[in-house]
């Protein structure tokens, strides 16, 4: 069969539609790729647009969260100054100073036997700047003797900068000391560039030779092992990205860094990095930047590392973890020595510099050689008083400095005193009292300024803080305020108290008979011996008598806010308390009545110093002047003859002292409270899982008191004589006057009118004016 042709014509046009339709087709996909790349454009507009405002919003506002820093007080120098040189090692160790044969520098001391050269950093406080200056102290047994300067005027105070104690951080727990460029040592800047970002000052925020060859390892190495960041990416990468090492991370670095060096200096992306950078991690606590990086390595100031330990700090940056040069030291050191070998490669040393450099030890400190966090348990008392007054926020990001007054050098003998006592008592006892532990709170009764705090016989410890929040049953540290309500209703010290047996029938029908703590009645004694004995039938027969609403009244009074129970065993310490509220009781004691809460800040100021609030010293009198004077004399009877004699084996006769052994049922908890004219000490010792111990408050609590007051420049406590008291001699036996030579006869205060009327049959009319004791206190009374 013929096949049929197609018209030539058709066939022309058919060839015509195909064209077009193929020229059609081209039109279409072009059009596409073109709407394509300019959604492309706009978007990448759009990012950048967006990128550039977060840059320049972080960049231009506050750029980090500054935690709050805390201090300790600040240690004052003058000639007579009780201190030693032994003690003033402790303050300049806290404070990073280094040893040395001779102090050239701020920040060195130089010790001979009794004289110390100290070059001192200086510091400015809320009320001025204190300078730095070249100090030589000259010491005795007692004591600082001279204070000069290095051209041999005399200095007749200085300061000392405070010891930082620690911080409060913001949720994310990084932590920095911020420094400005111009504080930064040369050399650290020049490490850095030589090693980390050789052309920063030419680049214009990305290195295309450093990109391409860290392209050729990644592509060797099937995956991301290095990177061609300069030091605008890093910063890029540590302020505003993540350090995942993904693509997307990568992008974004790129157009960031190019637009953060369109929009500010090199010095001031220089700067933002020393303080950015990350150096290594302190438990939870991030360390950013080279001027804390200085203190957690090496335990000084920036400005006082020298050229290796610099070099150090610069290696670090390439990996904080891998390098740390505590945990790989052979590592750390073969990355300095590489940083040190670039700078000399570039001239920036010299041979001589380089072989001093290489041939130095790391000389990194071990952790927690500063003071930084080393007393948790202060700092804690610290947060809960500032967090009356600041919003957290305000605390951990506005870089607050916070003066308290801890005492480094008190708390460090306390700690000590502590320690070895719970080690001499697990010797002693055994095995079973492997898990005793303990706390301890120090004031200074004259201000209610704490000194000293202690939460755990592990002194770091950051976890239960015994001393604020351990509420544990205070024994005959209770007996103070029940003598002293009956001082106020009338008792004298010389009352005859009854310390026979007694049976008492309580509310819910059951019987109580308190004991002894020897299991013996002692019959009729005076009020005085009474509570020196501690003997607690007595002690109940009076609380009873005055009424338990009036002992929780007193216990109120001398600073007890908790809610109390009246049970009669609360007359016995059944109630618990911390160890800082038995400090704010017996505080208000020694403080001869005045109620004057127990205080750990001074001063709060800004980032700049300007002070934003005080806390100054609070009294008001709970406690009349009269009644005190005699529970402080029965307290004095405690330490002089009483359950605590046993203190003037230890510290020397002259330094009069007042305080209360105390222990609670089975021997479950150890305490003794007690104080000097200057210092105030409260100690606990017992077991988490409260079970007996074997030994009494005298036995333990009493041995760690001992240990820690014979350490302290320690002023004899001498009460003011009020103008009601008279002091009259009394026959032990009887409660009543006697004579001087009269067998039996003790010398007593009383208040005027209270005083017995009747005499025994020894009396005889004394010649007031030849007795010594009468004398001295005629002295006193004329004196105050």
């Amino acid at each position: 069969m013929a096949q049929k042709k197609t018209p030539a014509k058709k066939r022309t046009r058919s060839k015509k539609t195909s064209s077009r339709r193929k020229k059609q087709t081209g039109f279409i996909s072009r059009s596409s790729l073109l709407k394509i790349a300019f959604t492309i454009l706009v978007l990448l507009g759009l990012l950048t647009l967006f990128l550039d405002a977060q840059i320049r919003s972080q960049f231009e506002g506050k750029r980090w969260a500054v935690p709050a820093k805390v201090y300790a007080r600040p240690l004052e120098l003058y000639a007579g100054a009780p201190i030693s040189i032994a003690d003033l090692k402790i303050e300049l160790r806290g404070l990073g100073y280094q040893f040395t044969n001779k102090a050239a520098q701020p920040g060195q001391a130089a010790f001979s036997t009794s004289k110390a050269i100290i070059a001192t950093r200086g510091f400015r406080f809320s009320d001025g700047m204190e300078p730095a200056r070249k100090l030589i102290l000259d010491f005795d047994g007692q004591g600082l003797t001279q204070l000069r300067d290095y051209q041999g005027q005399d200095v007749p105070l200085v300061r000392l900068e405070p010891v930082l104690i620690g911080g409060i951080y913001p949720l994310n727990n990084e932590d920095r000391d911020l420094i400005q460029l111009k504080d930064a040592p040369p050399m650290l800047t020049e490490a850095l560039i030589a090693i980390e970002d050789r052309d920063f000052y030419q680049h214009h925020g990305i290195s295309p030779k450093g990109i391409a060859r860290a392209m050729v390892a990644n592509i060797k190495a099937g995956g991301f092992v290095q990177g061609g960041s300069t030091l605008t990416q890093q910063l890029i990468k540590n302020f505003y990205l993540t350090s995942d090492r993904s693509l997307v991370r990568k992008l974004l670095e790129i157009p960031m860094a190019l637009l953060l060096e369109l929009h500010y200096g090199k010095d001031e992306i220089l700067e933002a990095y020393l303080n950015e950078v990350y150096l290594g991690q302190d438990g939870s606590r991030a360390i950013h930047g080279f001027g804390l990086g200085a203190h957690y390595f090496f335990a000084q100031p920036l400005q006082e590392l020298k050229l290796h330990q610099l070099a150090l700090l610069a290696g670090l940056v390439k990996g904080p973890s891998y390098y740390d040069p505590r945990r790989h030291p052979e590592r750390a050191k073969k990355r300095r020595n590489l940083v040190l070998q670039v700078l000399f490669e570039q001239g920036k040393i010299t041979q001589q510099q380089y072989q001093q450099a290489i041939n130095a030890d790391l000389d990194v400190v071990k952790k927690g050689t500063l003071l930084k966090e080393a007393y948790p348990a202060f700092l804690d008392l610290v947060k809960r008083q500032l967090r009356r007054d600041y919003r957290d926020e305000d605390l951990n990001s506005e870089g607050l400095r916070v003066y308290t007054s801890l005492d480094p050098i008190t708390q460090s003998h306390a700690e000590t005193s502590l320690k070895q006592t719970i080690s001499t008592l697990q010797q002693s006892y055994g095995a079973k009292l492997k898990p005793l532990q303990g706390s301890m709170v120090v004031t200074d009764p004259q201000t209610g300024e704490v000194l000293a705090v202690i939460g755990d016989k592990n002194t770091r410890y950051k976890g239960f803080n015994r001393a604020l929040d351990s509420l544990r049953p205070i024994g005959s540290l209770v007996k103070p305020a029940v003598y002293l309500t009956a001082l106020e209703h009338g008792k004298t010290l010389a009352s005859i108290v009854d310390d026979s047996s007694l049976t008492m029938k309580l509310p819910n029908g059951q019987t109580w008979k308190p004991q002894n703590f020897s299991k013996q009645s002692h019959q009729q004694v005076m009020l005085i011996d009474a509570l020196a004995h501690s003997y607690n039938i007595a002690t109940v027969r009076l609380g009873m008598e005055v009424g338990l609403k009036e002992v929780i009244n007193t216990l109120n009074r001398l600073g007890i806010k908790r809610q109390l129970d009246a049970y009669p065993s609360l007359l016995l310490g059944a109630q618990g308390l911390s160890p800082l509220e038995v400090a704010t009781m017996y505080q208000t004691i020694a403080a001869n009545g005045f109620q004057t809460p127990v205080r750990a800040i001074r001063t709060v100021t800004d980032s700049q110093g300007e002070a934003l609030s005080s806390y100054p010293f609070q009294l008001r009198q709970t406690i009349d002047a009269d009644d005190v004077y005699l529970i402080q004399t029965a307290m004095q009877e405690v330490t002089h003859s009483g359950t605590a004699a046993s203190i003037y084996s230890v510290l020397p006769s002259s330094i009069n002292t007042a305080g209360k052994t105390g222990t609670t049922d089975d021997q479950r908890d150890s305490w003794f409270a007690g104080f000097s004219n200057n210092r105030l000490a409260v100690v606990w010792l017992g077991l988490d899982d409260n079970s007996p111990l074997p030994f009494t408050g005298s036995g333990g609590a009493l041995r760690v008191w001992k240990s820690f007051m014979k350490t302290q420049p320690l002023e004899s406590f001498e009460a003011p004589l009020p103008d009601d008291i008279k002091w009259l001699w009394i026959n032990a036996e009887t409660g009543l006057l006697s004579a001087e030579n009269c067998e039996g006869a003790r010398l007593l205060p009383f208040i005027s009118g209270s005083e017995p009327t009747e005499a025994s049959e020894c009396m005889t009319k004394p010649d007031e004016s030849s007795n010594p004791v009468t004398r001295s206190l005629n002295w006193i009374k004329d004196w105050f």
